[in-house]
């Protein structure tokens, strides 16, 4: 036993875990942020790449010049792909591809030997990025208040709540939905290949490049069930006003349910994988 677990009574297995990972979590987000500081160029590198919104406003910009299509007239489009931009830098992450470039080469191992397990650390390292995120972000959350903020969901507090918690479960169903690709690394070469297919689903079915409202009908409907919706296109029509309350909260009670199912499972795979990994010497 450490001198660190000799500071806490002793406590049934979990909760010393959860103790150790309370007391060790502000150090590794304070690593992370200066991993992020001195890795800044390729940081900003991958938010320019980020840019597909833009394009994607600027067609649907000239579309609606013509007249409003569905709901989304230009100001609705221009709200909400600024909200796509911002959602998405804020919530998601590239885990999968740092899990399996670690499970091949070996860092891994020496991350199952610490007192902390894995996941923790890999959540630090994504959370840390956020406050530089925001400073990306805060230009476009600026632009969207000029050009929509009549209807933002910021005039109804029962909406704002619903929002809050929405991005939260944005960001832990894509966290969970990593892990469980990354996982894929424990038993084949490599998981890029299901993460790369991963994305272009995600790109249709999340609403990234096109609003779930204007896509045909079958694919809408397959869109509306799907969990892509629940990382991205949920919040951002949260955030642009919409959805009622009472769809937003309904929407919310399926998102969660998804982030339970998802982490449930990324978990199973995860450990099933683990133990593998260590039985061939990981």
């Amino acid at each position: 036993m450490n001198a660190a677990d000799d500071a806490v009574p002793p406590l049934p297995g979990a909760a010393v875990e959860i103790a150790r990972v309370v007391r060790a979590f502000p150090t590794l987000l304070r690593i992370g942020v200066a991993e992020v500081v001195a890795y800044r160029a390729e940081f900003l590198v991958w938010i320019l790449t980020t840019n597909m919104p833009l394009v994607m406003l600027a067609l649907w910009h000239a579309v609606a010049a013509d007249g409003p299509v569905g709901r989304f007239d230009q100001t609705q489009f221009t709200a909400y792909y600024l909200g796509v931009l911002a959602v998405r830098l804020a919530t998601s992450n590239w885990m999968a591809w740092q899990m399996s470039m670690e499970i091949r080469d070996g860092t891994l191992s020496t991350k199952l030997l610490r007192p902390i397990h894995p996941l923790f650390g890999y959540a630090a390292d994504h959370l840390s990025a956020i406050p530089m995120r925001i400073l990306v972000v805060s230009p476009i959350v600026v632009a969207l208040f000029v050009t929509s903020w009549d209807r933002l969901a910021g005039h109804d507090p029962s909406l704002v709540l619903v929002l809050v918690a929405s991005l939260i479960g944005a960001w832990l169903l894509v966290f969970f939905s990593m892990v469980l690709l990354g996982a894929i690394a424990f038993y084949v070469d490599s998981a890029m290949g299901p993460f790369e297919l991963w994305i272009g689903v995600h790109a249709i079915f999340s609403g990234y490049l096109i609003p779930l409202e204007v896509l045909p009908g079958w694919v809408r409907g397959a869109a509306n069930v799907l969990p892509f919706r629940f990382m991205l296109a949920f919040p951002v029509e949260t955030l642009v006003g919409l959805l009622s309350p009472g769809d937003a909260a309904r929407q919310l009670a399926a998102q969660w349910l998804y982030v339970a199912l998802t982490g449930w499972l990324a978990l199973r795979v995860w450990r099933s994988g683990v133990r593998r990994y260590a039985a061939f010497g990981g």
